[in-house]
């Protein structure tokens, strides 16, 4: 059957702002183009994906996790008709909310913001705040739309679009909602696909389990390979969708799905050391986010008190706060979650040399009196 949104192109194309439409590209295209030049997509490169290895070269980051996504929605949109366009985009863009140190970040930061009266942070939610709000990309109502309903940590066999016009600037939550196009609904399975093999293929790398350790079903109907899994579950979306009038997988393929990942989450993401490593993680952000919570209680905007701290974080957190003071008041009327938003768009290796900074800073003994560039000083960082 044919599978078309039911909202109309006035709707899904529009945009915060309105653009000129002189551009060689389509707006879809141009959307993927304005997330690929963002600073929150490069600093996916330096974000983890499951497993906290910065100097593994074949360990998956963040970044290379949203490009296997969005290949894999753009190949079963193309073989379904949808617009390959749209799922490219949303897959680029849909996890530029993430924290530092992946899923255990988010825990963390998430216990943080509710201690201090906020709704559990949600990474879907945030990459919306951030392609809308911090980092200003005016992006397409479907690909936003997409961006928050991606909702890749919950495994479902069917799925189809709720053709309604959400506020999404209203939305706290990732809870109930579905995405309002065809390919967003694909992008949300593509996610499930993108990491299910790759995560065990990661783990058996590093040592974490064994390839033999999988159960048997799951190799015999998914594969023995992440490709191979890739392939199988692409294919077998492909099939069943078309028979089912809805984005779906097979009843035999969801059952070995199910069991892979309740495996994975057994053997992989409840492992003693990816337990070990949030026990370490949760400190450090405990610990940046308290000191720039205390400094921006004390310092307010005084400049001079910020560098006498005598660390590049204090001052590249001042540079921070003074270049984005007047879009917050304008969109959230106050201050109160910078530091929240701060700590949330850094990378692994950044967070790490913040508490560097607080507890030894490299640069103790020199003038911080200096252009401000560098990683401390980019105010587009966010």
């Amino acid at each position: 059957m044919p599978f078309k949104n039911e909202l109309p192109d006035s709707v899904l194309l529009s945009r915060v702002k309105s653009r000129s439409g002189d551009d060689v590209r389509s707006p879809y295209y141009r959307d993927t183009t304005a997330i690929l030049h963002s600073s929150p997509f490069r600093r996916l490169k330096h974000k983890t994906q499951v497993f906290f290895a910065p100097s593994n070269d074949h360990i998956c980051t963040r970044m290379e996790h949203v490009l296997h996504v969005a290949s894999i929605a753009t190949a079963i949109c193309r073989a379904m008709g949808l617009n390959d366009e749209l799922a490219w985009a949303i897959g680029v863009g849909h996890d530029l909310g993430h924290t530092p140190f992946g899923h255990s970040g988010e825990r963390i930061l998430s216990d943080m913001m509710v201690k201090k009266g906020y709704p559990p942070f949600q990474h879907e939610v945030n990459s919306l705040r951030v392609v809308d709000f911090l980092s200003h990309l005016n992006l397409t109502y479907a690909v936003r739309d997409g961006i928050i309903s991606h909702c890749g940590e919950h495994f479902i066999r069917t799925l189809s679009p709720e053709f309604k016009v959400k506020d999404l600037d209203s939305i706290t939550t990732k809870n109930g909602i579905r995405p309002a196009t065809w390919e967003g609904c694909v992008v949300r399975f593509s996610d499930q696909i993108a990491y299910l093999g790759r995560d065990f293929e990661d783990a058996a790398r590093l040592g974490i389990i064994n390839k033999s350790d999988v159960p048997e079903i799951c190799r015999r109907t998914l594969g023995d390979t992440n490709g191979e899994i890739i392939n199988t579950l692409v294919e077998d979306i492909i099939t069943t969708s078309e028979k089912e009038g809805c984005i779906a997988f097979s009843q035999d393929v969801y059952e070995a799905i199910n069991i892979m990942k309740d495996f994975n989450y057994q053997h992989i993401y409840r492992s003693p050391m990816l337990q070990g490593y949030e026990t370490y993680f949760r400190r450090l952000m405990e610990l940046v986010f308290e000191y720039l919570t205390d400094l921006f209680a004390k310092n307010g905007y005084d400049g001079s008190l910020y560098m006498k701290e005598g660390n590049m974080l204090s001052a590249g957190f001042y540079n921070y706060i003074t270049e984005k003071k007047d879009a917050y008041m304008q969109h959230d009327g106050n201050m109160d979650r910078v530091v929240f938003d701060y700590i949330a768009g850094m990378s692994d290796n950044f967070c790490l040399d913040c508490g560097n900074e607080i507890l030894r800073p490299d640069h103790l003994n020199e003038s911080i009196d200096r252009s401000l560039t560098g990683k401390w000083f980019d105010a587009g960082r966010s």
